[in-house]
């Protein structure tokens, strides 16, 4: 039978995967007390303190509470939700606190170093939430709708849609997404956040004062939305291995993603994993030059997952679509007043010598991890310059090398695009900017996150993971015929 762990020893083995071992060095060993936990995600091994655990507990434990309580409530209390925090973020008093609190944030994180791009809270932003919110209050998806009803004889099966449970979010330190979590509620289910540490402090004022008091306003439960109120990473790795969640959802860094959903996945909860990003533009000889400069600018206008990280042009036209790309980059730098950086090999550079670099572009060498490294800027916009012997060529790279997220192929050619659609393994497949990839803007629902295929194709659902989208389907059965028998 199973036992408790109460401590580790220098040198002991743990087992990973069933024929790999472990062994727990001197400071795990030292660190751990009874009541901690150990977590495996693939090789690595984690120290969860029971505080940590306890406080992601407390925060499950209200969410639990709150599904059972919000099956009662009404769709028009969960619509009312919606609305009423809508409103509360254009308030004049709570916009001025959550203004302060993330103030103090994005003062904490620039001293500590860190990036403040995505961390500030602005009015665009605060607008762009609410619109969202709304957007969840508009939408005609019930808890109980009947998606399908199977007729048989004497007897019929209603399909319907359900609510999932608990889902839990671990997201990066941006503002907005504490909005875009609670469109979870939209399908009857209650939140579990953890953000990233940067932003906690204007996490948790949004909570106070827009998203808790919008719940009890409209009578639903306060721990249909809950905080993980800790910076830990501990936390966030307790909040995962909490079997009572129905969904774990994971927003952020590549490595830190594929971690959590490591963690998910070990303890038998489903995992949908936000992570690594960046997208590969496909050339064909035959695209036009003007739609190809105007798409890579259009590609390269922020840093974020559906960004342009690597464009591949075919070595037949590189004379005369190579000036094109160079020329989109090259806006993209001026429209953020600096210079666009271009990774190439070297025939990208003897090419470029020949055509020409505009002065806003800088040509430096090749990603030593190869092309698939996404790179994350700041302000000054940066990719990866390949030339292909042509389009099937460039397919297989991006097959092989992207996280296998988003691919936009430009021809004039609807065959050459056709086949690239079939043959590419990426969810995401345009014939123009790569930057429509984002739930609300192209589907007018705001999005929890967007999925690659880097751990394998997504199963029964779209790459873009909504509110809408989290339920489960029920089977209610009507038997007519009270004699039916098998």
């Amino acid at each position: 039978m199973a036992e408790v762990l109460r401590s580790l020893t220098e040198g002991q083995l743990v087992v990973l995967g069933g024929d790999r071992v472990v062994r727990v060095n001197a400071d795990l060993a030292a660190s751990f007390r009874d009541g901690d936990q150990l977590l495996v995600a693939d090789d690595d091994l984690l120290h969860v303190p029971a505080s940590e655990s306890a406080i992601a507990a407390a925060a499950v434990s209200s969410a639990v509470d709150a599904f059972r309580a919000l099956a009662a409530c009404s769709d028009a209390a969960i619509d009312e939700f919606f609305n009423r925090c809508a409103a509360l973020l254009r308030d004049a008093d709570v916009a001025a606190a959550l203004f302060e609190a993330n103030a103090a944030d994005v003062a904490a994180a620039r001293a500590r170093g860190r990036s403040t791009t995505r961390l500030v809270l602005d009015e665009p932003m605060l607008s762009d939430m609410a619109a969202g919110l709304e957007m969840w209050r508009d939408l005609p998806v019930g808890r109980d709708a009947i998606v399908s009803t199977i007729e048989n004889d004497g007897w019929s099966i209603d399909v319907r849609r359900s609510p999932l449970g608990v889902v839990g979010f671990v997201f990066e330190g941006r503002p907005n997404v504490v909005a875009d979590a609670a469109g979870v509620v939209r399908t009857g289910n209650t939140a579990v956040l953890r953000i990233g540490s940067d932003a906690l402090g204007t996490a948790t004022a949004l909570l106070d004062h827009a998203l808790r008091p919008a719940l009890t306003a409209a009578g639903l439960p306060v721990g249909t939305v809950e905080l993980v109120a800790s910076p830990s990473h501990a936390a966030g790795w307790a909040l995962f291995a909490d079997r009572r969640l129905s969904l774990a959802v994971a927003r952020g860094s590549g490595a830190a993603v594929a971690q959590l959903g490591a963690i998910a996945r070990a303890v038998g909860t489903p995992a949908s994993l936000h992570g690594t990003g960046g997208a590969w533009m496909i050339v064909a000889p035959d695209a036009d030059a003007a739609r190809l400069e105007a798409v890579v600018r259009s590609s390269l206008d922020r840093k974020v997952c559906n960004t342009l990280n690597v464009c591949c042009v075919p070595r037949s036209s590189v004379s005369r679509l190579l000036p094109a790309v160079l020329a989109g980059a090259a806006a993209a730098g001026q429209a953020r007043s600096t210079s666009c950086i271009v990774h190439a090999v070297d025939e990208v550079a003897q090419a470029v010598a020949v055509v020409g670099c505009p002065a806003t572009v800088t040509l430096t060498g090749p990603p030593l991890q190869g092309p698939g490294v996404e790179w994350e800027w700041e302000n000054q916009p940066e990719f990866t310059l390949l030339i292909v012997d042509d389009v099937d060529a460039a397919v297989a790279l991006c097959n092989e090398h992207s996280p296998h997220f988003v691919v936009s192929v430009l021809t004039e050619d609807a065959d050459v695009l056709e086949r690239v659609y079939r043959s590419v393994d990426a969810p995401f497949v345009g014939d123009g900017f790569t930057r429509w990839v984002d739930g609300q803007y192209a589907l007018n629902e705001p999005e929890l996150g967007l999925s690659n295929w880097e751990h394998g194709r997504l199963l029964g659902r779209g790459g873009v993971l909504t509110g809408a989208s989290v339920h489960t389907l029920r089977l209610f059965a009507r038997v007519v015929d009270p004699t039916m028998h098998r």
